[in-house]
């Protein structure tokens, strides 16, 4: 996995060729429209991500914020990393649904969907995905996952 030290999405967007900023940028700009108000968008473990501010969730397993969506241009491809699919197999059912009705198959894992062109991606299926969990309901399906050890 290609990891930047970036410290900001413009300069990681800077870093990036001409041809593979503009794959990137357009994947971002579908994750902006779609994402509900609350998630900031930042750089973190060297990809674009859109994370629940610390000051909404302070108590994650890992002491950092919740990761809800990640884009990264990888070496032989690009990765936009989904935390919806990962925890609603629906989710997950309809993106495989939505791809292969264009005949292509969807390379995807539990959240890593991997794409080498913006015409692998099943647009309107990842907009409705990420537009589906507001911060609120994210954070209580982390809590729900990792409960508060007393």
């Amino acid at each position: 996995m290609v990891s930047s030290a970036a410290a900001t999405v413009s300069q990681y967007l800077g870093e990036l060729p001409a041809e593979r900023r503009a794959v990137v940028s357009k994947v971002r700009t579908l994750v902006r429209k779609s994402i509900p108000k609350g998630y900031e968008e930042c750089m973190n473990w060297g990809m674009i991500c859109w994370q629940v501010p610390l000051k909404r969730a302070p108590d994650t397993y890992n002491g950092k914020p919740l990761c809800y969506v990640a884009l990264a241009a990888q070496k032989n491809n690009y990765a936009l990393y989904l935390m919806g699919p990962y925890i609603d197999r629906k989710q997950a059912a309809a993106l495989r649904a939505a791809r292969g009705k264009s005949g292509k198959k969807l390379d995807m894992g539990k959240s890593c969907l991997r794409f080498k062109a913006l015409d692998d991606l099943p647009v309107e299926a990842i907009g409705a995905s990420i537009a589906s969990i507001p911060v609120d309901e994210c954070i209580r399906l982390h809590e729900k996952q990792h409960p508060r050890k007393k």
